[in-house]
């Protein structure tokens, strides 16, 4: 991309700069994370003073466009895959709703001897195996999301379920059973290896953990889900109505 000021344009230099930037700023490279040319060589590029320049990257940071940290540098801000609380989706379908495409970057399915929260949760004795679903989830410009899955046995599930589907259209249209009710616990982690392979992240980065408990319209136990997200890929929105 040609990068040019026109230094007779009766438009502040300051908003021409801003104007570049944000068109950089759409470049493939930068959106996967690539940093901005440092200061003072886009400054030099842009025939303007590294004050003039400043003034402009100072705006796009305060909109949250850039971000810019010491010793390191500028680069523009990774978009943000938002989920609500209300009205609650599978993961597919909240994304397909917001028109964002989805890639499984990992798909295993095992069945395990359940532990004692698994025991606890299902109301299930230790003996019979559950079926786990882990799913690494993301777009094609890489991961955000690893989800474990575990499903109570009365549902039937065999294993051989195409589960690149949505998951409750699954249970749904196929086994007849209705996910109605999500109780959620939200907490941050820091990433260890294991975790950081998964989702393509650096050990020691921040995870957003989300532990989901989903009932059937009897208030049975479905499933228990744990779902680690990339902190800086995903925002969880709450929306609340205050009662009386």
């Amino acid at each position: 991309m040609e990068l040019k000021i026109d230094h007779k344009s009766p438009i502040p230099l300051h908003v021409q700069a801003e104007q570049l930037i944000r068109q950089l700023a759409q470049s493939p490279d930068y959106q996967h994370g690539k940093l901005l040319p440092n200061e003072v060589d886009l400054a030099k590029r842009l025939a303007i003073s590294r004050a003039t320049l400043r003034q402009a990257i100072n705006k796009l940071v305060f909109e949250g466009l850039l971000v810019r940290k010491k010793g390191v540098g500028t680069r523009v801000v990774k978009k943000k895959y938002s989920s609500r609380s209300n009205n609650w989706l599978s993961f597919s379908q909240e994304m397909a709703a917001r028109g964002i495409p989805v890639r499984n970057f990992e798909l295993h399915i095992s069945w395990e001897k359940p532990d004692e929260t698994l025991q606890r949760f299902f109301e299930i004795d230790g003996e019979k195996k559950v079926l786990k679903l882990e799913r690494v989830r993301g777009q094609e410009s890489g991961p955000f999301v690893y989800f474990i899955s575990y499903f109570h046995p009365r549902i039937g599930l065999s294993g051989e379920e195409d589960f690149k589907r949505p998951l409750y259209d699954i249970l749904e249209h196929d086994f007849h059973i209705v996910a109605d009710l999500s109780k959620e616990e939200i907490s941050a982690l820091i990433a260890d290896k294991f975790l950081a392979e998964k989702l393509d992240a650096a050990p020691g980065e921040a995870i957003l953990f989300r532990k989901r408990y989903v009932f059937d319209q009897a208030e049975r136990p479905l499933e228990y889900n744990l779902g680690y997200y990339r902190a800086e890929s995903f925002i969880y929105t709450v929306e609340s109505r205050r009662q009386g």
